[in-house]
């Protein structure tokens, strides 16, 4: 895909993704990474960057619309922002460590590793 369906996928989908955060409180490189490197046929590392690139604004405006209605801890917020953001930065530098089929395998694990704990919750919680 290139061209001008390529940008108006990438505008339709950078609105699903949007909302979708907002919506499930989901990082947007879940969906965006996949969507990068499956339809718009970006590598790997380069779909990583460019979903945490992604992701900032995203997060920023979702938490204010969120902090407006008084639903959110900051101070735990801002504590797990510091403390992500040294993680943040020793996970970039891993994966760039990392050969690009290698980090697709380790993004694939982590996505069916989250998925089949969110099922496994889903089944066992009350009625």
């Amino acid at each position: 895909m290139s061209g001008t369906g390529l940008l108006v996928a990438l505008v339709a989908f950078g609105c699903v993704t949007g909302m979708a955060a907002g919506l499930l409180g989901v990082g947007g490189g879940i969906l965006m990474v996949p969507f990068l490197t499956l339809v718009a046929g970006l590598p790997q590392h380069q779909a990583e960057a460019t979903s945490l690139l992604v992701v900032l604004p995203t997060a920023v405006v979702a938490s204010l619309t969120l902090r407006r209605r008084g639903i959110g801890d900051l101070g735990t917020a801002l504590r797990f922002g510091v403390v992500g953001s040294a993680g943040g930065a020793a996970g970039a530098l891993l994966a760039l460590e990392l050969p690009g089929d290698t980090l697709r395998l380790v993004f694939s694990g982590f996505l069916a590793l989250v998925g089949a704990r969110i099922v496994r919750d889903a089944i066992r919680a009350p009625r």
